[in-house]
């Protein structure tokens, strides 16, 4: 007879072990990713939050360029369709003072004991689908006629204006649309740079925040006087410019703003210019086309400056190689120099 065996007895402190082993390898597999490189966030010094910052706020402003393109088309979209509503009221107040006329008409026929058809027209629910009756105009006098063939017209007028304010509201709908996505973009590069600034000590946070104001204000110390800018200008129209530019200095940026009290960097250059009597566009990218082209070594004082490849930022040039301009949320409006970023072009408008 066979002998029975016991099974071998596992020892319980080789089972922890190994159990051990697997855990510890699991944990060192989920920190490094079997490919020696750790998943936790490497801490950032300061320069690098200011440049990770930095380039959030200029994809922030070529966002806000776009948010302003779109806002200024649809401004522009609401005021046609007022436009169209009012031109629309003032031809149905016409058509029905003619048609109360043709149904005086009716009436005085009717009390004789008949009614023309031509002046069916004023009772008819669907007056535009009587019009079309193919005996209609055989059977209509020279003068009830005329007077038809102005009612249709009128009719004909008020269905190609609302046929006209239906296209603006669904345009309009679609550029709402459009400024809720860049008021999203917006918003999120904003709030991203928010959370990269809170990872900053308070000490860390007052140095650069101290580096901001020291450029705002310190610039202005350096430079000749307005006066002195001013008179340098090509003309009074842009004379008038800077002068308004360095009066507000220290104002806040607020994407969107054009002022009095805040702006955004085309927002600042248009408010200076509509202060000049000078009717900018509100974008960038606009305003770089609204004037003559001029190169950098013929910069004078009032000529707007453009930077980054997508022209999604502008500031007021004030001479000696520097402009006044609307940075970003960091930074108030202040006087910079143009290496400051990447020069794009130039632009005078007076």
């Amino acid at each position: 007879m066979a002998a029975h065996r016991k099974p071998r007895q596992r020892s319980a402190g080789g089972n922890t072990a190994r159990t051990a082993w697997t855990i510890a390898l699991t944990g060192a597999a989920t920190a490094t990713g079997f490919n020696g490189t750790g998943h936790a966030e490497p801490q950032l010094t300061p320069a690098q939050v200011k440049a990770k910052v930095d380039k959030l706020y200029q994809e922030a402003e070529a966002a806000t360029e776009k948010y302003n393109g779109a806002k200024e088309q649809a401004d522009a979209g609401r005021q046609r369709i007022r436009n169209l509503q009012d031109q629309a009221a003032r031809k149905t107040e016409k058509l029905n003072a003619a048609r109360e006329a043709l149904g005086s008409m009716a009436a005085a026929q009717y009390r004789d004991g008949g009614l023309d058809p031509a002046l069916q027209l004023a009772l008819s629910e669907d007056p535009d689908r009587y019009l079309d009756g193919a005996e209609f105009a055989e059977r209509a006098g020279n003068r009830q006629a005329s007077s038809v063939a102005s009612v249709r017209k009128q009719l004909r007028e008020i269905e190609q204006l609302r046929g006209a304010a239906h296209v603006e509201l669904t345009s309009l709908r679609s550029r709402q649309a459009e400024l809720k996505r860049h008021k999203k973009t917006i918003t999120g590069k904003l709030d991203s740079a928010r959370t990269l600034l809170i990872r900053l000590t308070a000490e860390e946070q007052a140095r650069l925040d101290d580096r901001a104001t020291r450029s705002s204000t310190g610039g202005r110390d350096a430079l000749a006087s307005p006066g002195s800018a001013a008179a340098q200008a090509p003309n009074a129209r842009a004379a008038a410019a800077v002068s308004y530019a360095y009066a507000k200095l220290g104002s806040p940026y607020v994407w969107g703003a054009t002022g009095p009290n805040a702006f955004d960097c085309s927002g600042l250059t248009q408010a200076a210019y509509r202060e000049a009597g000078v009717s900018l566009p509100r974008t960038t990218y606009a305003q770089i086309d609204a004037g003559r082209r001029v190169s950098r070594s013929e910069l004078r004082p009032g000529d707007l400056v453009f930077f980054y490849s997508g022209i999604s930022h502008v500031g007021l040039y004030i001479g000696n190689g520097q402009m006044i301009h609307a940075p970003n949320p960091s930074a108030p409006v202040r006087v910079a120099p143009l290496d400051e970023m990447p020069f794009a072009g130039a632009t005078r408008v007076a």
